[in-house]
């Protein structure tokens, strides 16, 4: 039974111009070398710079002989917009402003990206890829596999450069293997894209 082994992960630490700061880069690195022994086919990125960058600093580490491609479903955006009834109450304000179009454009965005890789492989063959991309992607996709409702993406949240691993087979559940793993950043790059505040 082939598997669709999806290493997903939020692009380094990043400015606010949306530049690799030094510490995304380290990160970035990080991730490569924890993924290098792995059979790694593609790697695919957010169109944003920051996970771009993020991908080639990984690849590095990946024989440098991976296809590394950009991929549209990837981008950050807000993948559903909730009903005000469903809506807890710290993110009214988040919502606010949100027109009827553009809160569809995010579903769409949100749809295409589950048909095109929360998926079992089509072949025979496993199939190994690498998703750089955003925190709000991520909860999408995590939400997916729990088959939670659509607002369940809220309150999901990922550290830069931290791991999460979703398998997809034929006729099963997906597996989320593990989510938000950081064990391969030092402590010091550790937590980035979450508030300042005590971590374990």
């Amino acid at each position: 039974m082939a598997t669709r082994y999806l290493y997903i992960a939020r692009h380094g630490d990043a400015d606010a111009f949306g530049n690799l700061t030094d510490t995304g880069h380290e990160q970035a690195r990080c991730l490569g070398r924890r993924l290098a022994h792995l059979p790694i086919d593609a790697v695919w990125h957010s169109p944003l710079s920051r996970a771009a960058d993020s991908a080639r600093q990984l690849n590095i580490f990946l024989s440098g002989n991976i296809p590394v491609d950009e991929a549209r479903e990837l981008i950050d955006h807000v993948p559903y917009v909730p009903d005000p009834e469903e809506t807890p109450p710290s993110w009214v304000p988040f919502f606010d402003g949100y027109d009827a179009d553009e809160a569809a454009a995010g579903y769409e965005t949100a749809q295409s990206l589950t048909a095109r890789f929360a998926t079992p492989p089509e072949g025979d063959d496993d199939v190994h890829e690498v998703l750089i991309t955003h925190a709000y992607p991520i909860a999408w996709l995590i939400r997916h596999a729990l088959d939670s409702p659509p607002v369940r993406w809220l309150g999901l949240n990922s550290a830069n450069a931290a791991l999460t691993v979703i398998e997809n087979r034929p006729d099963l559940p997906q597996s989320i293997v593990m989510f938000n793993d950081m064990s391969h950043l030092e402590h010091r790059l550790q937590w980035t894209g979450f508030p300042k505040t005590l971590r374990p």
